[in-house]
């Protein structure tokens, strides 16, 4: 089990997910429970995203006293979530989210990455849960990921380790968001197959698809035999929507690169946690920023 820094008797945390496509706000306990929550589409609000995540959280919260707040949020970001400047939402770059949300809550406010989030809520109430060195990716409007070793996220020198899907898979290959090319984002998430397709990544033909999950194979599989980890968990709407298929040709194209003796049994498998995860990653950020 990761080390997540939660007690059985810890308060319920006000959790807050900031993806590309939502914002999700929550009361969880924790034993997992969601007491309460809502959420906004991020497309509706595009001219105060801020304001919106405001009125959000407010909802969910009514007239309960929270002390602190957890926050997963769509990266890269400054350390600790100072700045956030994520990818896929043009509206914030260097967005001094961390200072803003203080100011406006008034309370103890803890940011990490939202891929980086989900890879807490694996380890701690998920399919990992007897995985002490894993990966976990989010295959979806973007591609996110987080790594975990020796039953400890690792946070890297600003705090943005784990962005799998910035791993060249392609070459040349496409321009990805991040300036680069041939990222595993740039061939793999919703936003690149609906640009190379011109429909939505939900109506990709078998090639498109299969294509997909062979990229994210090879790119587990590589890492598998780099960190030595054997179990990586994969959630998101393009990776879990494309199914059964997804997974069978994913894990044939990671052990065709992951052939060292103590990587040859490397499996991919589906995040446990349906539509819970990125929330429940959120609240323990919370906790595991009010214990550190």
């Amino acid at each position: 089990m990761i080390d997540a820094g939660v007690a059985l008797n810890a308060a319920p945390c006000l959790a807050v997910d900031i993806g590309a496509t939502k914002f999700e706000c929550a009361i969880v306990a924790p034993d997992s429970s969601i007491l309460s929550r809502s959420r906004v589409q991020v497309r509706e609000h595009s001219s105060d995203l801020f304001g919106a995540l405001i009125a959000l959280i407010s909802e969910v919260k009514a007239d309960d006293a929270f002390e602190f707040v957890g926050v997963g949020c769509a990266g890269p970001m400054t350390s600790r979530g100072a700045t956030v400047s994520p990818l896929n939402i043009p509206e914030w770059r260097n967005f001094e989210l961390l200072g803003l949300m203080t100011d406006e809550l008034g309370i103890r406010v803890h940011i990490d990455g939202d891929a980086r989030a989900l890879a807490l809520a694996e380890g701690f109430f998920g399919g990992a849960v007897d995985d002490t060195s894993f990966a976990s990716l989010v295959v979806s409007t973007g591609v996110g990921g987080a790594l975990v070793l020796d039953g400890r996220l690792i946070d890297g020198q600003t705090g943005n380790a784990g962005h799998i899907g910035h791993l060249k898979v392609k070459e040349p290959g496409r321009l990805c968001s991040c300036g680069s090319y041939g990222c595993l984002e740039a061939e793999a998430s919703g936003w690149a197959i609906e640009d190379f397709t011109g429909r939505p990544a939900k109506e990709a033909d078998e090639a498109t698809r299969r294509h997909c999950a062979e990229l994210v194979g090879r790119a587990l599989g590589t890492l598998s035999a780099v960190l030595d980890f054997s179990h990586s968990y994969v959630a998101g709407s393009v990776a879990l929507g494309y199914g059964d298929e997804f997974f069978e040709v994913a894990n044939k194209s990671a052990r065709s690169v992951a052939t060292l003796p103590y990587s040859s049994n490397v499996e991919i498998r589906r995040s446990s946690l349906g539509a819970d995860g990125p929330i429940l990653g959120a609240a323990l950020v919370g906790w595991r920023g009010e214990s550190s």
